[in-house]
């Protein structure tokens, strides 16, 4: 099945599945109750040296991309199961950024997709 991205801030559906936070810290104002995750992977996320970077802006999206996948690596072995139940059932990340298109969920996507997710 494939793997979808979800706002934080947007309410969880019961069409999301198994939901998964991937971000390293809690999203602002949300509580857990209405956060309704499954899993919080926060040691995925990129490392907060990377994450300010970018959002900063002193890194520019394919530089910010290229070292979060190259971080992706060492997580491997974690991310597996991840892998594994997207093959089975609907998997949604979730994450907290404003930006739509240009988010460590993107990136992530991209690499479990590489290990084999649909």
């Amino acid at each position: 099945m494939p793997i979808f991205l979800k706002r934080a801030y947007e309410k969880p559906d019961l069409n999301d599945g198994y939901r998964v936070l991937v971000d390293r810290l809690w999203p602002r104002g949300l509580s857990r109750v209405d956060a309704s995750l499954d899993e919080w992977m926060k040691e995925v996320a990129p490392s907060p040296e990377l994450r300010k970077s970018f959002h900063e802006g002193r890194l520019n999206w394919d530089t910010f991309r290229k070292g979060y996948l190259s971080e992706l690596k060492n997580h491997r072995e974690r991310l597996k199961p991840l892998v594994q139940r997207a093959e089975k059932e609907r998997v949604t990340l979730v994450y907290s950024a404003s930006d739509t298109d240009h988010n460590n969920a993107v990136v992530l996507k991209q690499y479990l997709k590489m290990l084999g997710a649909d």
